[in-house]
């Protein structure tokens, strides 16, 4: 894939992980917030509280994620781009509006009866993204969200048949 000319790569973690199942089955976990609220949470145990969701560009996806120590997370998500089934764009933040947004792009490459699943987080800065990196542990959670898909779409396949 070609970088632009400000060097992307400083500033992005990119992770992929195949996935069990079509690349419409995986597009569809993100289309509600029902969906969403099944499998998003970065922890097990946590449940999550839709405020508002309406997927379309400009649309968002306001939550808060309840961990199991009982503290809150807000999360907000802003999308961007929508080309199903095989890209969705958004800007991932605490809260509206926030300055250091980060632009999170899923790519779904079909391959068979699976599906490539890409996740990019690109921050506004190298310094942002080492910061997260260290302090949050952002590779390992991009990870685990495509982990955890996977698991949830697993288990829309075996309650398919």
């Amino acid at each position: 894939m070609a970088r632009e000319a400000n060097n992307e790569t400083d500033r992005e973690i990119v992770v992929s992980r195949i996935i069990e199942g079509p690349r419409r089955l995986v597009f569809d976990a993100f289309t509600s917030a029902t969906h969403l609220s099944e499998w998003c949470a970065p922890w097990a145990g946590s449940k999550i509280t839709t405020h508002a969701f309406d997927f379309k560009p400009g649309g968002v996806w306001d939550a808060t994620i309840q961990g199991p120590d009982g503290r809150s997370y807000p999360n907000h998500w802003e999308w961007k781009e929508i080309v199903p089934p095989e890209r969705i764009v958004w800007m991932y933040s605490l809260k509206k509006n926030d300055p250091n947004a980060v632009k999170t792009t899923l790519t779904l490459a079909e391959r068979g009866n699976t599906t490539e699943a890409t996740l990019q987080l690109l921050f506004g800065s190298k310094e942002e993204r080492d910061e997260k990196v260290a302090k949050f542990y952002a590779a390992q959670g991009a990870q685990q969200t495509l982990d955890s898909l996977a698991a949830y779409v697993a288990s829309a396949r075996a309650s398919r048949k």
